[in-house]
């Protein structure tokens, strides 16, 4: 056999210091959702292509800055403006698959703030090191996002 399966769900919560329609954007725009999502500087997250819309894809690589060595794909299943984006990913290497999950972001309004919740559904194929990768790297990719709106950078790009 050459995979080993693992699965494993993760919810992850939290307050953006910036109105749901600004943090919203920051899900929606590619360049500026690049910016935040590699989870270290020394990460690289490129879009080769995105389509934000219900039924869209976006094609990114990711890894290292030197050798971004990850291709992954991901499909826009529902998209509901300021509220709601569920989405599915596959993630592979060299040709060979190494996980898939079902993403689910909902915001909500908490004062001027944003609230954020992430539920992602994760299935390996590379057994438990694409399991802790995906919760180590959604972590500080959201940490990203609650620094990035509280430094005000989202006002940058309107």
């Amino acid at each position: 056999m050459d995979y080993e399966i693992g699965h494993k769900t993760f919810v992850f919560e939290r307050r953006c210091e910036a109105p749901v329609a600004s943090v919203f954007k920051a899900f929606a725009d590619p360049v500026i959702r690049a910016g935040w999502s590699a989870p270290s500087d020394d990460a690289a997250f490129v879009y080769t292509a995105a389509d934000f819309r219900a039924g869209g894809e976006d094609h990114f690589r990711c890894g290292s800055l030197e050798n971004p060595q990850y291709t992954g794909r991901t499909t826009y299943i529902s998209i509901v403006p300021d509220e709601l984006v569920v989405s599915a990913e596959i993630v592979e290497a060299g040709g060979r698959k190494l996980m898939s999950s079902l993403i689910t972001t909902e915001l909500a309004a908490d004062g001027d703030a944003t609230k954020v919740k992430m539920t992602v559904q994760v299935t390996s194929l590379f057994g438990d090191r694409m399991i802790s990768g995906t919760e180590i790297g959604t972590n500080a990719a959201l940490d990203n996002l609650v620094e990035y709106c509280s430094l005000g950078r989202f006002l940058e790009r309107r």
